[in-house]
Protein backbone atom coordinates (compact mmCIF):
# COMPACT_ATOMS: atom_id res chain seq x y z
CA UNK A 1 0.00 0.00 0.00
CA UNK A 2 0.97 3.55 -0.63
CA UNK A 3 0.01 6.81 -1.15
CA UNK A 4 0.74 9.03 -4.43
CA UNK A 5 0.58 12.68 -4.69
CA UNK A 6 -1.21 14.00 -7.60
CA UNK A 7 0.03 17.59 -7.11
CA UNK A 8 1.47 17.81 -11.04
CA UNK A 9 -2.02 16.62 -12.05
CA UNK A 10 -3.82 19.83 -9.91
CA UNK A 11 -1.31 22.25 -11.29
CA UNK A 12 -1.66 21.23 -14.76
CA UNK A 13 -5.55 21.31 -13.47
CA UNK A 14 -5.15 25.44 -12.42
CA UNK A 15 -3.03 26.14 -15.70
CA UNK A 16 -0.59 27.02 -12.73
CA UNK A 17 3.26 26.14 -12.61
CA UNK A 18 5.31 24.96 -9.59
CA UNK A 19 7.11 28.23 -9.07
CA UNK A 20 3.60 30.16 -8.90
CA UNK A 21 2.26 27.88 -6.26
CA UNK A 22 6.16 27.89 -4.98
CA UNK A 23 5.78 32.01 -4.25
CA UNK A 24 2.00 31.72 -3.33
CA UNK A 25 2.35 29.21 -0.03
CA UNK A 26 5.83 30.20 0.89
CA UNK A 27 7.77 27.32 -0.13
CA UNK A 28 10.79 26.82 -2.09
CA UNK A 29 10.45 25.28 -5.49
CA UNK A 30 12.54 22.67 -4.72
CA UNK A 31 10.74 21.56 -1.32
CA UNK A 32 7.23 21.42 -3.83
CA UNK A 33 9.41 19.64 -6.52
CA UNK A 34 10.25 16.61 -3.76
CA UNK A 35 6.67 16.51 -2.06
CA UNK A 36 5.37 16.59 -6.23
CA UNK A 37 7.47 13.80 -6.90
CA UNK A 38 6.96 11.91 -4.01
CA UNK A 39 10.69 11.45 -2.40
CA UNK A 40 9.09 12.70 0.73
CA UNK A 41 8.09 10.99 3.82
CA UNK A 42 5.47 13.03 4.85
CA UNK A 43 3.94 16.11 4.50
CA UNK A 44 3.03 18.86 7.14
CA UNK A 45 -0.62 18.89 7.85
CA UNK A 46 -0.38 23.08 7.74
CA UNK A 47 1.74 22.09 4.13
CA UNK A 48 -1.48 20.45 2.62
CA UNK A 49 -3.59 23.08 3.88
CA UNK A 50 -1.61 25.42 2.06
CA UNK A 51 -1.19 23.93 -1.13
CA UNK A 52 -5.18 22.77 -1.37
CA UNK A 53 -6.00 26.66 -0.35
CA UNK A 54 -4.01 27.98 -3.59
CA UNK A 55 -4.95 25.26 -5.59
CA UNK A 56 -8.69 25.39 -4.55
CA UNK A 57 -8.64 21.65 -4.25
CA UNK A 58 -9.05 18.72 -1.67
CA UNK A 59 -6.41 17.10 0.18
CA UNK A 60 -8.07 13.60 -1.73
CA UNK A 61 -7.61 15.65 -4.86
CA UNK A 62 -3.47 15.47 -4.35
CA UNK A 63 -3.29 12.17 -2.21
CA UNK A 64 -4.53 8.95 -3.85
CA UNK A 65 -4.30 5.44 -1.57
CA UNK A 66 -3.18 2.80 -4.10
CA UNK A 67 -2.89 -0.65 -2.72
CA UNK A 68 -0.46 -3.07 -3.73
CA UNK A 69 -1.26 -5.85 -6.01
CA UNK A 70 -1.01 -9.22 -5.01
CA UNK A 71 -0.05 -11.76 -7.05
Amino acid sequence: MRIVINLDVMLARRKMRLKELAAAIGLTEQALSMIKTNKVRGVRFDTLVKICNALDCQPGDILEFVRDEEN
